[in-house]
């Protein structure tokens, strides 16, 4: 019989179930284990630990986290996170392109106006889904 990957995986710990909780609400997916090192700093300590703080919403978590990554030019990794700010209804579509013309000013025209041909991307997803 082969090993499978949760085989892998050591006993499930009370940082991890809260970890995994909070990626899942954060993200809108359930959200299960997984193996590494790499993966067990994610679960346990930025989301175990720092998502679920108290001082801060996950919405404003992810509105310093979409500027963060406009910031540094990470548009592929703010969709994923406009993407769930939609579906968690943390953001609308007209928040978000606000989002992006406020963000022209602050990252440059070029890099603000790439987020908000994203976010308008995103958006368009989103209401089909809705559909």
């Amino acid at each position: 019989m082969n090993p499978t990957p949760q085989d892998d995986l050591p006993p499930m710990t009370e940082q991890r179930r809260k970890g995994l909780a909070t990626m899942s609400e954060v993200y809108g997916w359930e959200m299960s284990d997984g193996p590494g090192d790499f993966f067990a700093h994610t679960a346990d300590q930025v989301f175990g630990e720092v998502w679920s703080r108290e001082g801060l919403t996950h919405r404003d978590r992810r509105l310093v986290l979409l500027g963060a990554l406009a910031a540094n030019g990470q548009v592929d990794v703010a969709e994923i996170q406009a993407a769930a700010a939609l579906g968690n209804g943390e953001l609308t579509p007209e928040e978000l392109n606000e989002i992006g013309l406020f963000l022209c000013y602050y990252v440059g025209w070029p890099l603000g106006t790439k987020m908000t041909m994203m976010f308008g991307e995103v958006a368009g997803k989103h209401r089909k889904s809705e559909h």
